[in-house]
């Protein structure tokens, strides 16, 4: 009998779930809210230019990780040669230790790491569709989405949810479903907290050459977090334009988070011009942002309290399971869960 598996999300984690899905019997529907794919592993196109404005690559963590990539095709293959190198509260630049571990991305942005993953599979993405709320069948052992326009998804064998743990706390708050370890599981849930980080992409018509591909703030004490030089990745920006990508501290971000574009971008650009210590950096031609409220969590969840419900069908996966933000840790983390998914129905 082929397995009915709801996933809520299509960012990494979603769509790892989905691909170690493939070869089962099993027919997947990811419900996503928005209209890409890779949630904060995103990707935007403007002016002849890609960048990733969240996640800005895919960090090799082991073998799997790099047989996985190269086994979605080389085709547009993006291996950032240049390193990362550290600045602290003064914003004095040194060299760091970047080691020998590939930073991944791809020509057409990071997003190809999901659209990649799920064109090997059969699954459904209903994209643009917000969950409010979950209905468990415990009569049909089933589980139903309801969207915010009161379309209902469903019914599931097997449900999956994958948001930030904030959003995941709230659809699980209004899930209709009389069993004491919903308690518990929102009680989990709710206690993983987030930093929140604005991200800026600022564009000059010129272009210096640079020893680094990116600067991290190791201190935790600056105003920047991180700035990277997107030209450092083939075919994301024309020859002889640089687009950097400043993300802000936390305190600033937050502090700063519904600040108007052009006020708080010009603001962004002279932290950027005045680390790097070259004036032009304060005045792009072009400013783009994007605010992640849960941009990356702070600490994982109580593993005991989300595995709980899976003899009831009910999972969880994401970076906030694993308890640190990186794409490679909420895709293994998704595909992991979903051997647990196919493991229940046997």
């Amino acid at each position: 009998m082929t397995l009915r598996v709801g996933i809520v999300g299509a960012g990494a984690a979603g769509v790892g779930a989905a691909y170690a899905l493939r070869n089962a019997d099993a027919e997947v529907t990811i419900v996503e809210k928005s209209r890409g794919v890779c949630g904060r592993a995103a990707t935007r196109r403007k002016h002849g230019c890609y960048y990733d404005h969240g996640a800005n690559y895919i960090k090799e963590s082991d073998q799997r990780t790099e047989s996985l990539i190269r086994d979605l095709g080389t085709d547009g293959l993006v291996d950032i040669e240049k390193p990362v190198w550290v600045f602290d509260e003064g914003g004095e630049i040194t060299e760091g230790d970047d080691g020998d571990s590939h930073k991944w991305t791809w020509t057409e942005g990071i997003t190809q790491l999901a659209k990649r993953l799920l064109a090997r599979t059969d699954a459904e993405v209903r994209r643009e569709t917000r969950v409010e709320s979950v209905v468990r069948d415990d009569s049909e052992a089933t589980w139903s989405l309801i969207d915010t326009e009161g379309e209902t998804h469903g019914p599931f064998d097997r449900l999956l949810l994958t948001p930030p743990a904030p959003q995941t706390a709230e659809i699980l708050r209004a899930t209709d479903w009389d069993d004491e370890r919903l308690g518990d599981t929102v009680a989990a849930v709710s206690d993983v907290s987030y930093r929140t980080i604005r991200t800026f992409a600022l564009h000059y018509p010129f272009r210096e050459d640079y020893s680094w591909y990116g600067l991290v703030n190791v201190d935790k004490a600056h105003e920047v977090g991180w700035v990277s030089r997107e030209e450092c990745k083939d075919g994301h920006v024309p020859d002889g334009e640089s687009l950097l990508i400043a993300q802000m501290s936390p305190e600033w971000s937050a502090e700063r988070y519904d600040d108007p574009l052009a006020e708080a971008g010009d603001d962004a650009a002279a932290l950027a011009a005045e680390l790097l210590d070259d004036d032009r950096y304060a005045d792009p031609d072009w400013v783009d942002d994007q605010g992640w409220q849960y941009a990356l969590p702070n600490d994982g969840v109580d593993t005991d309290a989300v595995r709980a419900t899976e003899d009831a069908g009910l999972f969880f996966a994401g970076d906030w399971v694993v308890g640190e933000g990186r794409v490679h840790h909420a895709l293994w983390n998704g595909h992991e869960v979903s051997e647990r998914i196919v493991g229940r129905a046997e």
